[in-house]
This record gives C-alpha cells, structure tokens and sequence, in this order.
C-alpha cells in the first residue's frame, strides 16, 4: 500500500519535473515589459532576460536609474520613464511598448514596482500614509495590467505579479502587507477571466530579501514613530517601540542576498509552457512564512507576537 502510493507521488513529481522544462519556442522574439527597473527585482531581471537574449522594455522611475540600465545592457533593451502611480504615465508607457511590439504583442508584462514605505503599526499612521504604498503597490498593478492586456492578448502572453509572503501572512501594519493581499486577490480573479483567452497570469510570493526598500523601511519605521503624537507614545511606550523595532531589524535584515532566487522564478513564469500558478521563492516563504498562515489564528498571533512586549498601557 505505502509503496503504491509513494509510486503515484514519485510519477506525479516526475510528469511536474517534465513539464516546468517544456520552454516556449522562439524567446529571442518575445517582448516583454518590466516595471520598477530602477533597482533590486526588475533590475537584475532585466539584466537576466536580456542575456538570454529576450526583448526587454523596461520601465524606470527615474532617468538615471534608465541611463546605468541601458549601459549595462545591450542594444535590444529599451528603458522609459514610468510612474505606475499616474495613469497618464502608464498610458504614455502603454503607447510606446505598442509602438514597440508592432504586431507581435507583448509577450509578458512583470509588475514588479513596488514600495514597502512607510511600515509601522497601524495606529500610528493615517490614511495618506496608506495611500502612497497602496497607490504603488495595488493600484499601480491593476492600472498597468489593464492598460497593457489588449497588447497581451495579441500575443496570447502572460502577466506575472509580484506580491509577497506578507499577501498570505499580515506580519506588520501599515499599507504594503494590505496591497500584497490585493495583489493576490486581483491576480486570481484575473487569471480565472483570461483563462478562456489562452493566457496565464502568475504570482511570485518573495519570503524576505535585501534590496534597496530594505533600509528606507527601517528608516520609514522610526519616522513614524516621531510623528506620534505625545498621548500615543505614552500608550504604547519607549519600550515597546524598541523591542518591536528589532523584532522589524531582525525580520528584514536577515533577509536573503540572492535575488536570482526571485528572478529565476520570474524568468520560469515567463518561458515556460507550463508556468505555475504560484512561486514562493526563498526558504522563509516555504517553511515560515506560508505554513504559518495555515495556522489556527491563535497559534499564528503566538508565533508573531511572542517576541514583542505588551504596550505600556495594555490590560
């Protein structure tokens, strides 16, 4: 019985194996648009397709972040300024990617721009607060999507999202962990409605990883705290912002260094014939991050808050 049954787990993995290595013909002819090509994900991943010799069309924030990607890069990769926050921008970037494509479509777009500031407990912030990261990191998706879905269709391509472990599990306040889980529910309602078009649509769930976001967050964090109010700081106390403080240090500096762990997955999603669903590159997405949210609510808070002590004013 046992070994029947590891038999059908054995072949099971095996046809997966097979078919995650069937890679889509002709990629030196797909084009293939990356937003947030400034720094960190989308930058190393434009790099990593245009070596493989794809088309890359990358979108940067600033001109300069533009200027060392296309010096570091060859001629097939194309850079313009995009701020996913503004939709006239992402309709100039939507003309000039179809200007670019011609009649080929667009292959895959890989929303990628994101912020992660500010990050703080939540009554310590305001709705503005909210609005800048939600503004990049949801609204600045859907926008993109929609704008360059004709373009997508065409091609018969695929949109890759790239959310995060924080869209499945809520370990801090503010507005990114409430943006990732938008960008969960936006990509699977998506993918349910472009199914019947021929199209995927996949989500990359990050554990935690060092890129440039990482010391603005911290820096985000003790920002905020400043601007507590007085009657605030005293509920909560010097204490308890401290403990929760390293508790934040120790969650994103520990971090990995090796983005090629997410690139890799955004390259997969992007030539395979049979992407997945989902990826959750890093160990701390698959052994920490992902199980946990599985877990009845009180374990779950236990495991999150054993760590940090109780405000100055709790019950």
């Amino acid at each position: 019985m046992w070994f029947f049954l590891a038999a059908l787990l054995g072949l099971y993995f095996l046809r997966r194996w097979y078919r995650e290595r069937q890679t889509v013909e002709n990629l030196t002819q797909k084009y293939v648009f990356i937003t947030g090509c400034d720094s960190g994900f989308g930058n190393q991943l434009a790099r990593q397709l245009d070596l493989k010799g794809m088309r890359v069309l990358a979108g940067c924030l600033t001109q300069q972040g533009a200027e060392d990607l296309e010096k570091a890069t060859s001629d097939r990769l194309k850079t313009t300024i995009l701020d996913v926050t503004s939709t006239e921008s992402v309709a100039a970037a939507a003309e000039w990617v179809k200007g670019c494509v011609g009649d080929k479509g667009l292959w895959g777009v890989v929303n990628n721009a994101g912020t992660g500031v500010p990050v703080s407990l939540n009554s310590w912030l305001n709705k503005k607060d909210f609005m800048k990261v939600i503004d990049v990191n949801l609204l600045g998706v859907i926008d993109v999507s929609l704008q360059m879905l004709p373009l997508v269709k065409k091609a018969r391509g695929r949109v890759v999202n790239v959310a995060s472990s924080m869209g499945r599990l809520a370990c801090f306040g503010g507005g990114y962990c409430p943006s990732k889980f938008g960008v969960e529910a936006f990509s699977d309602s998506l993918r349910r409605e472009l199914q019947p078009f021929g199209l995927h649509v996949c989500i990359i769930e990050p554990g935690g990883f060092k890129t440039p976001i990482v010391d603005s967050v911290l820096q985000g964090f003790k920002d905020a705290w400043n601007r507590v109010p007085s009657d605030i700081k005293v509920q909560y106390g010097q204490q308890y912002f401290e403990s929760y403080q390293k508790q934040m240090e120790e969650l994103i500096l520990e971090g990995s260094n090796n983005l090629c762990l997410v690139t890799d997955s955004i390259e997969h999603a992007l030539t395979s014939c049979h992407p997945r669903t989902r990826y959750s590159p890093g160990w701390d997405a698959k052994l920490f991050y992902i199980p946990v949210s599985y877990l009845p609510t009180s374990v779950a808070d236990y495991i999150l808050t054993r760590n940090v002590p109780k405000p100055a004013q709790a019950i």
